[in-house]
């Protein structure tokens, strides 16, 4: 037999001289530390034989300061004495506990049992061991609710036995120490993630972490060259943070800055998703813990790529469940077909909901509402959800041949099933997207020929009327005809069941150009017209403006100020201004979007007046020619 190749670490390992750092220390206190060590071999070596898989780490903390309670893991609202008398040759011992499957008691109840087994377990090498026991759910909620006393904690305490867990800890804390401590006003979130927060590290899974940086004051270079920036920085201070742990090679950071952030957040990026899924923040501002409940709470909606995502994960995890067959194969079945189930109703328009729901929402909606699927497809959902749950639970203990095939061939013919609901869905859309560009032109062009003094016209009118009154006339391009004749056309097939998908496509891509062009020619009209209803006026060194809108006047104080001041009067009978009250941009763009122009305005002498009331003695009025 080949014997093993040595590793990577171990390669390097042997190139370095050995340098014990205790051959440096008194005799004493070497003699005092080997008998420690010895300890705690021993009480390491009792844990594991007791609990296995379940030890994530073993650390030896630092001593207590004097005047200081024990370094120890407390409950929120726990009593403290910091006046405990220290005690000087106790031994603090930290046990960290994988408890993400426990499911037959409380966590409380085994965190109890836990402290009092391992406590009991170092009585018997030595009555000064003193051990904390630490469950890795409660670590995670202290963080969570801001409590990072035990990460400072855990960054200063030496790792006897590791599973990753505690070094990633470590070196995170002390990175983001160092972070802090230069760029703390940038720093918006500082996240461990990754495969440590996932459940499935190992000692070799990279140490995840991302930073997010506030870059909405940014003024003296452009986003992409503080992130540039910042990020090379903060490389550095990782590389800096691994020599000072003895962790190396192992920081794997990624720097977001917040605008970045919130683009993808807002669509709803599979990569975000999962960071606010599963990341546990180390340092935060009040921004991403919201943002994680709000994605627990189902209020962030997926994107496009999120449904691709869930749609594509379903043929994925079919594959992986043919080759696992009795080992896996039912939990893989189970998400092939809820997960695609899950993205037609995201493609729907629906939230996903939770597994147990999502078979009787595509009974409700797919089956009874739509009439889009058998309902014998939610039926095999149903059979594979309550399967799992059975197994999950216990009251049925294992899964015969026979039945994984029977959930595997339901499976493909399953998602075979969804992936044509899929198109279904698809074409259901397309329609209406189609029916709401066919409104949405319509709705303008009756718009543009209102501005025009065109007030009604019937419907089967309207695109008679708008090629004489702006096509013929040449205020809009002859090639917009075509546009329009073919989304006639496309209604027309729509009404008769028979629309393409080419036909669709082609609608949109087309009548994009012209839903834009009709805009801008409205908001051109409209802003000559609005021209027209201005009065202009210098008062000292500033300039203002007077809108006459039919029989309201709004007043900008000083047209060139960062932060207008607007006020508004009713025009009165004699053409003067009436009470002037505090108003706002916001109600000035309603009204000129509502209110009629009038098509000549007339400035009567009481304006005049009016105008010195508002402006001054001082005021001039602008005569443009």
């Amino acid at each position: 037999m080949a014997k093993n190749k040595p590793t990577k670490v171990e390669m390097e390992a042997e190139k370095q001289p050995s340098q014990d750092p205790m051959d440096k220390l008194p005799k004493d206190v070497q003699e005092k530390l080997k008998a420690i060590k010895a300890k705690l071999d021993s009480f390491q070596k009792k844990v594991l034989e007791k609990f296995d898989n379940y030890i994530m780490g073993i650390a030896l903390l630092p001593p207590p300061q004097e005047g200081q309670p024990n370094p120890q893991f407390q409950d929120p609202g726990a009593p403290q004495n910091p006046q405990q008398p220290v005690n000087k040759d106790a031994i603090n011992v930290l046990v960290l506990v994988d408890d993400s499957d426990s499911r037959k008691m409380s966590k409380f109840e085994l965190k109890d049992k836990l402290t009092a087994i391992n406590q009991s377990i170092a009585q018997e090498i030595d009555k000064n061991i003193v051990v904390q026991t630490v469950i890795l759910s409660e670590l995670w909620q202290n963080v969570y609710d801001a409590k990072y006393e035990i990460l400072q904690l855990i960054a200063m305490s030496a790792p006897v036995y590791d599973k990753g867990m505690l070094q990633a800890i470590k070196i995170a804390e002390v990175h983001k120490t160092m972070v802090l401590k230069k760029f703390e006003k940038y720093i918006v979130s500082y996240v461990l993630a990754g495969s440590l927060t996932q459940g499935r590290a190992t000692k070799t899974s990279d140490i995840d972490v991302w930073i997010v940086i506030d870059d909405t004051d940014v003024k003296k270079m452009t986003r992409a060259e503080l992130k540039d920036k910042l990020r090379a920085i903060i490389i550095g201070m990782g590389i800096e943070a691994g020599d000072l742990t003895g962790v190396q090679n192992k920081l794997n950071i990624q720097v977001y800055i917040l605008t970045d952030f919130w683009d993808s957040l807002r669509e709803a990026n599979p990569v975000i998703f999962t960071l606010l899924r599963d990341g546990v923040p180390f340092y935060d501002r009040g921004i991403f813990m919201p943002w994680k409940q709000l994605l627990k709470m189902g209020k962030i909606k997926p994107s496009a790529e999120a449904i691709d995502m869930f749609m594509g994960s379903g043929e994925q995890m079919l594959k992986r469940a043919e080759l696992k067959l009795r080992e896996l194969g039912m939990e893989d079945t189970y998400y092939a077909i809820l997960t695609p189930s899950q993205a037609a109703l995201m493609l729907y328009g629906v939230p996903p909901p939770t597994p147990k729901e999502t078979a009787e929402v595509m009974r409700e909606i797919f089956v009874k509402k739509e009439g889009l699927l058998e309902d014998k497809f939610v039926k095999i959902l149903e059979k594979n959800v309550q399967t799992r749950k059975e197994l999950e639970h216990g009251t049925k203990k294992e899964l015969s041949g026979k039945e994984l095939d029977e959930l595997l061939t339901n499976a493909g013919k399953y998602l075979s099933r969804i992936k044509r609901l899929f198109s279904q869905i698809e074409k259901i859309r397309e329609e209406k997207d189609m029916m709401h560009t066919y409104d949405s032109i319509i709705t303008i062009i009756r718009d543009v020929l209102r501005m025009e003094g065109v007030e009604k016209v019937e419907d089967a009118e309207v695109l008679k009327v708008f090629e004489d009154k702006m096509i013929a006339s040449g205020k809009i391009p002859a090639k917009f005809l075509r546009t329009l004749n073919d989304l006639i056309k496309a209604k027309r097939d729509y009404d008769e069941k028979r629309l393409s998908k080419v036909e669709v496509e082609k609608v949109r891509r087309e009548t994009s150009d012209l839903l834009k062009f009709l805009v801008e020619y409205m908001q051109r009209k409209r802003g000559r017209e609005l021209e027209r209803a201005k009065v202009r006026v210098k008062h000292g060194e500033r300039h203002g403006e007077v809108i006459l809108l039919d029989d309201t006047a709004f007043i900008i104080h000083d047209i060139d100020h960062e932060d207008k001041e607007v006020s508004k009067a009713a025009i009165t009978k004699e053409g003067g201004l009436a009470t002037i009250t505090p108003s706002s941009l916001e109600e000035l763009e309603k009204a000129i979007a509502s209110k009629k122009i009038p098509p000549k305005v007339f400035i009567k002498e009481k304006i005049f007046e009016d105008l010195k009331r508002v402006f001054g003695k001082d005021v001039e009025v602008l005569v443009n020619l």
